[in-house]
Formats: C-alpha cells, structure tokens, sequence
C-alpha cells in the first residue's frame, strides 16, 4: 500500500469527521441555548485531549517552546478554529448540513488554491492550473445543486 494513499484515507476520514462534530456541537449549542457556549465547551474538552495526549505520550516540554523566536500570528490559530466552530453550529440547523458544508467546501478550496499559487504564509508552492480551476468550478457547480435541490 502506498503511503500516499493512507494520507488520501486519512484526509477523507478527516473530513468525514467535520460534519459530524457539526452535528455534536449543533445540538449542544441547543441544550445550553448559546452557540458561543456550545464552541468554548467543545475547545475546552479538546484541549483537555490534547493536554491529556501530549502529556501521557511525553510530547509537552513548555520551556522549549518558541514563544519569543515566532511572529505573534503563529500562535492565532486557535482563533481561526473558534470562529469555524460557533459559524457552523449557527449555520447547520438554517442551511443543513449538506449546504453548509459544501459552501465550506467551496471557500476551503478558493482560499487554498490561492495559497497553493502564492505559497502564503511559507507553503508550497504549487501553480495554478487550468485542472484546479475546473475543479474548484466544478465544486461551485456542486453547491448550486445542492441548494436547488
């Protein structure tokens, strides 16, 4: 097997796994009525994963983190994730699941060509070609006919 073909199995899974964390948190964002509430339980009990993860696998060393090397913005990511996460769970019960995701879809894909041609914020760079134009259309394409029908 391939190991290029376990990270295609592992992006797919990945992406498998967003709209049922969508779903989770839409329906928390109900039972505690805030959809602010539902994203910070949920980057909480992540956290704590992660805490847990990194500490039993002996992965966390906080005096060797490069808090003082790094540009201020390396450590905005976080940031980027919580708007992700109180959008959707606002977005789901209006649009669905389908929608909202296939327009999610769509702005993923627009953004990361662009940042595949520029190599913004130090990434490969990889050309635009007329494939990926066709492609991310064809996305387009896919989101009008989820919505019509």
């Amino acid at each position: 097997m391939q190991p290029k073909f376990l990270f295609i199995v592992m992006a797919l899974a990945l992406g498998a796994i967003l709209p049922i964390q969508a779903a989770i948190n839409t329906r928390l964002s109900k039972a505690v009525s805030s959809s602010v509430v539902a994203a910070f339980v949920s980057f909480a009990v992540g956290t704590i994963a992660l805490f847990l993860f990194l500490f039993f696998t002996r992965q966390i060393h906080f005096q060797s983190l490069p808090f003082r090397q790094s540009p201020w913005w390396l450590w905005t990511g976080g940031i980027l994730g919580t708007f992700f996460v109180a959008g959707i769970v606002v977005l789901l019960p209006r649009l669905g699941v389908a929608l909202s995701f296939s327009l999610v879809l769509a702005g993923q894909m627009a953004v990361a060509i662009l940042f595949d041609h520029f190599g913004w914020l130090g990434t490969t760079v990889r050309e635009i070609s007329p494939g990926k134009i066709l492609g991310a259309a064809l996305l387009v394409v896919g989101v009008y006919l989820i919505r019509k029908f």
